[in-house]
C-alpha cells in the first residue's frame, strides 16, 4: 500500500490533510490515485489506514478507517554516530539506516572529516522521510546536528561499539553475548572515509567503547555503517 508521512497537526479526529506539495503531486500524477482509493499514512508514532475522500489541486483529504501503534520499530534503541561522508555517500547511509530501523543518526565531526558543515543538511531529513515511506516504517529517524566526538554523551548508552580495522578477534556477537547489562540503548561509531585517528580510538576506548572487528576485509565507511546496523537489528530482535 502506498504510504505518506504527515505531521501530527495535519490529523484531526478521523480526518487527515495531505498538504506537502511533493506528496500531493506524487499521489495524483504519479500513482494516479482518486477518491475512494486506500492510503497508508504515518506520523512518526502511529500508522493510519485511510480512504481518500477529496482530491484538490494543493491538498488531499483522507478519512481514517483504522489506527495502529508502531509495530515496526525495535524496542532496543540503536544509534549510529557517523563521520560525515561526501554527498551521495551520506545520503545512501541515511537511506539504508532508516530502512533497517536505526533510531538516531549523529553526524560526527572527526579529525579526518573532509566535509565541512556549519549545521545539518535539510536534505538528510528528506532522504530519511522518503526511505521511511518505502520501507513501511512508522518512526522517523532522528538526525542530530553535527557533533564532535567530545560532545557525544557516551554515558547515556548501555553499550558503545567501535568497529576498527586494527581490531583482532572480537566480533559484535561476542560483545553482545558477554554483556552483563540489559541492553536498552546502544551506540556504534563509524569513522569518515579516512577512518578514526589513533588518538580518537584511544579517546573512545577511554569512554568505554568496545573495539570490534568486521572481518578480514576493509569496508568502506558507508558499507560498515549499514553492516553494523543490520547485524545489531537482526541479533537483538
Amino acid at each position: 500500500m502506498i504510504s505518506v508521512f504527515v505531521e501530527k497537526e495535519n490529523i484531526s479526529e478521523n480526518i487527515i490533510k495531505i498538504t506537502e506539495k511533493a506528496d500531493v503531486n506524487h499521489l495524483k500524477n504519479v500513482f494516479r490515485m482518486k477518491e475512494g482509493d486506500q492510503l497508508r499514512v504515518v506520523d512518526g508514532e502511529y500508522e493510519y489506514f485511510c480512504t481518500i475522500v477529496i482530491l484538490e489541486k494543493k491538498e488531499i483529504t483522507a478519512e481514517i478507517n483504522d489506527k495502529k501503534s508502531d509495530e515496526y520499530s525495535s524496542k532496543i534503541r540503536i544509534d549510529a554516530a557517523l563521520g560525515i561522508l561526501k554527498n551521495d555517500k551520506m545520503d545512501l547511509v541515511i537511506q539504508k539506516l532508516t530502512e533497517i530501523g536505526i533510531n538516531k543518526i549523529i553526524p560526527t565531526l572527526t579529525k579526518r572529516t573532509i566535509v565541512k558543515l556549519k549545521g545539518k543538511k535539510s536534505k538528510w531529513d528528506t532522504v530519511s522521510k522518503e526511505a521511511l515511506k518505502q520501507c513501511q516504517g512508522v518512526k522517523l529517524v532522528e538526525i542530530s546536528e553535527p557533533l564532535k566526538l567530545s560532545e557525544i554523551e557516551y554515558s547515556d548508552y548501555d553499550l558503545v561499539l567501535l568497529p576498527y580495522e586494527c581490531a583482532e578477534n572480537t566480533r559484535i556477537k561476542d560483545v553482545l553475548n558477554n554483556s552483563e547489562k540489559t541492553l536498552k540503548k546502544i551506540l556504534y561509531l563509524i569513522g569518515p572515509e579516512g577512518g578514526f585517528s589513533e588518538e580518537e580510538v584511544a579517546y573512545l576506548q577511554e569512554n568505554n567503547a568496545k573495539v570490534i572487528t568486521l572481518g578480514k576485509r576493509i569496508l568502506r565507511a558507508e558499507t560498515a555503517a549499514i553492516v553494523v546496523g543490520g547485524v545489531l537489528i537482526n541479533d537483538l530482535e
